[in-house]
């Protein structure tokens, strides 16, 4: 097994999946309890069930309510997205990386925000707004909540220096996400801030997370025409 005090999410998941594959747990075998796998590992137990519920969303295990996490008899292949840091999707295609914070306001969340969370009580969040560039052309414009209540740290991070993205991806673990796709028009806002004709077609990815029934955040983000996803198999 790894040992590390400091092992991420992916690299416990990793390891996991290893350990399925080399058959130290075969089909329809139960897995320990997260809190073994954590102690084991050496890390916290929120890491490995954001592992496990990333390997759960792959198909190769099933998370049962009170009955815990077992390995799927028959795996189901599934094409599977991580949370992707824009930094590095800039980089990684050779290019330099910019990013300009463009408001910040604590605030309480409004109810369109609430109502994708099936929240009814107000709560307080941060409402952050930046635009992400590659080689000093804007590359995508993000739209986020964050909900202080799940994520009070974050108000103490200087989010013009980190951007909210990379900063949650790295420190705040989450128990799911779902995420949708869709197109809109530019509007004279977000034609300014993207430098595209007003009513050029952009691709929206919106994605919540949350951990445990806590919701950590909401976040819009709008993409140039000609914007590229992948997604792949784990190996």
């Amino acid at each position: 097994m790894v040992e590390d005090q400091k092992l991420s999410w992916q690299a416990v998941r990793d390891q996991i999946r290893s350990d399925i594959l080399n058959r130290t747990y075969g089909l329809g075998d139960k897995l320990p309890k997260d809190a073994e796998i954590a102690a084991q590992l050496g890390c916290a137990r929120g890491t490995v069930q954001r592992a496990m519920q990333d390997l759960s969303d792959a198909g190769l295990i099933e998370r049962r309510r009170k009955g815990g996490s077992h390995v799927r008899a028959q795996p189901i292949v599934r094409a599977t997205l991580d949370i992707p840091v824009t930094r590095r999707e800039i980089e990684r295609r050779g290019q330099r990386y910019g990013y300009h914070l463009l408001g910040i306001v604590s605030e309480p969340t409004p109810q369109h925000v609430m109502k994708k969370f099936g929240l009814t009580d107000a709560v307080p969040s941060l409402h952050v707004q930046c635009v992400h560039s590659a080689d000093d052309h804007p590359h995508s414009y993000e739209d986020r909540w964050v909900f202080t209540n799940t994520v009070p740290e974050i108000r103490d991070i200087d989010l013009s220096v980190v951007s909210a993205n990379e900063w949650l991806v790295a420190h705040r673990p989450y128990s799911g996400f779902d995420i949708s796709f869709y197109a809109i028009s530019a509007d004279a806002h977000l034609a300014q801030h993207l430098d595209v004709p007003r009513g050029a077609s952009l691709l929206v990815i919106e994605r919540r997370t949350w951990f445990d029934d806590k919701p950590i955040t909401l976040v819009q983000s709008y993409n140039r025409p000609g914007y590229h996803l992948t997604a792949s198999n784990p190996r």
